[in-house]
């Protein structure tokens, strides 16, 4: 399974979406090192990788929180989730997207997320201090 996440350095939230997928991965027994992080720096690169905005996760090549007429584009990025609307996708929804992808029943992700209450350890992302 390919996992990618594609942002554009501007973007406040892809670093919430980085931690958010990394927990999901753990979620469903999947390597967090296999992230192929992926700037996005020009309109034409989102228009040829189907960048929908920033941060947005890929599955083996599909954005499954993408909307029916999202246009590719250099623009921040809003996920609808169970409290509220926020600027990365929530670890329920990336976790019920990977186990999707895996052919999976959707996780328990009440019980997921109490065993990924600890805190998550910082890997030196670019960008972060």
């Amino acid at each position: 399974m390919k996992v990618e996440l594609l942002y554009f350095e501007g973007c406040p939230n892809w670093h919430d979406a980085e931690d958010n997928l990394r927990a999901a991965l753990r979620a469903v027994g999947a390597l967090e090192e296999g992230i192929d992080r992926q700037p996005v720096v020009t309109q034409e690169m989102a228009e040829r990788v189907g960048f929908l905005g920033s941060p947005s996760v890929l599955i083996d090549g599909t954005d499954p929180f993408a909307k029916s007429g999202a246009r590719p584009g250099l623009t921040c990025r809003v996920y609808r989730t169970s409290t509220g609307s926020a600027g990365a996708p929530s670890v329920d929804q990336i976790t019920e997207a990977l186990a999707r992808a895996m052919g999976r029943p959707e996780p328990d992700v009440e019980r997921a997320d109490r065993r990924l209450a600890r805190p998550l350890p910082r890997t030196g992302s670019p960008g972060r201090s």
